[in-house]
């Protein structure tokens, strides 16, 4: 089983988004067997809330509806052996994460855009409030891990 990690700051836009996203791809490639996923936050200030509602939004508009369990939760330093990929959303991310994985001796962790052609980071909707943006690079950022993880697993 190949486990994945996605994290932001609160796991109420991003990360969530990119959850459902992949889970998504992974169901339609009749993946489920063989992909794990799921998101947490570098915070500590939403945990237990659920998913924002652009969020949820955005993710009714392209047809994903199984997010209603999800809550928010942290990282912890345990996540670090449980999956093998941690896959953040921006610089900001990256840098809070090493707070509470202070090493990534296996080369785990990962900003999602790294995997496109472009790199870069995911603009915190939170923030912007441009929720339509997030989404299309979110799905961008899911569609090329996927396409990495299935030639390095060969699946």
């Amino acid at each position: 089983m190949i486990n994945v990690l996605f994290v932001c700051h609160g796991n109420i836009c991003r990360s969530p988004m990119a959850e459902f996203i992949f889970k998504d791809y992974v169901k339609k490639e009749n993946l489920q067997d063989k992909i794990y996923v799921e998101s947490a936050a570098t915070s500590r200030e939403e945990i237990g809330a659920r998913v924002h509602r652009e969020t949820k939004r955005q993710l009714q508009i392209h047809g994903i509806y199984d997010f209603e369990q999800k809550r928010a939760r942290q990282i912890d330093r345990y996540d670090y052996d449980k999956f093998d990929y941690i896959i953040v959303m921006d610089s900001l991310n990256m840098r809070n994460i090493k707070y509470i994985i202070p090493n990534d001796m296996g080369s785990k962790i990962y900003k999602l855009l790294d995997f496109t052609p472009r790199g870069g980071d995911i603009a915190d909707p939170w923030y912007t409030g441009d929720f339509d943006t997030t989404y299309n690079e979110i799905n961008e950022g899911c569609k090329y891990l996927l396409a990495h993880i299935r030639k390095k697993y060969d699946l």
